[in-house]
């Protein structure tokens, strides 16, 4: 089908991707996390790829809960999955500000997230992700950590912003940064509809190598995550 999304994931064997997803992360798959991904296919079909893979919410729990992190950013929310994560992962007075333009794929998790009984957590702001961001550092706000998983060729502009919304030590998570592989590939080999972002996050993985303000960790999970931690 044109225009059809990859399964999301950069491992070229599938035996070992099943394995990794049926060994460690569906059993330790929330209950209600579960529900969400299947009512995301459901509605959603192949657009479902866009959501974190299960193995990448259960890293990004630990990764909060390492970090003691208690108000974050979310930019970038479809359904919810990572939103329902974090909010998991959080305590009891943690704060999430999840920002997104598609508030319907927004309110298809927004069941979910009621259900486990954590919504008083999220602060929701429909709009485009540069107007919220400007609005936030405008209002001197501050961040432990930030996850942004919406348009790619935005990224740097996401990260000169998210660099005065995060505090000194805190992360800054860049989902999508392996772009299913295809940043590794000859432009050729890659469907038209995938190029653009492939070119966006090849030259933004270059620019965060030499970005001196933040220590990075590329992490190859989902189609690749890169971790920035605020130096400066």
């Amino acid at each position: 089908m044109a225009n059809e999304i990859p399964t999301k994931g950069i491992l070229k064997s599938e035996a070992l991707k099943q394995y990794i997803l049926e060994t460690s992360a569906y059993p330790r798959e929330h209950e209600l996390l579960k529900e969400l991904r299947k009512a995301t296919v459901q509605k959603y079909g192949n657009l479902s790829e866009m959501e974190v893979p299960v193995d990448e919410g259960l890293f990004l729990s630990m990764l909060l809960k390492i970090t003691n992190a208690k108000n974050t950013l979310e930019l970038g929310v479809f359904t919810g999955y990572s939103l329902l994560t974090t909010a998991l992962a959080l305590p009891k007075d943690g704060r999430i500000t999840a920002i997104d333009i598609d508030k319907e794929a927004y309110e298809v998790g927004l069941e979910f997230i009621k259900k486990a009984g954590v919504d008083h957590k999220i602060n929701f702001i429909h709009s485009d992700g540069i107007t919220a961001l400007d609005q936030l550092v405008n209002d001197n706000q501050e961040f432990d950590f930030a996850f942004a998983d919406a348009d790619k060729s935005n990224y740097p502009n996401f990260h000169e912003r998210l660099l005065k919304l995060v505090k000194v030590g805190g992360i800054i998570a860049f989902d999508n940064t392996l772009w299913f592989g295809f940043v590794a590939e000859d432009e050729e080999g890659v469907p038209d509809h995938m190029r653009e972002y492939r070119e966006a996050l090849i030259e933004f993985n270059k620019k965060l190598a030499l970005d001196t303000r933040v220590e990075v960790s590329q992490i190859s999970i989902g189609d690749g995550v890169t971790l920035c931690r605020r130096l400066l």
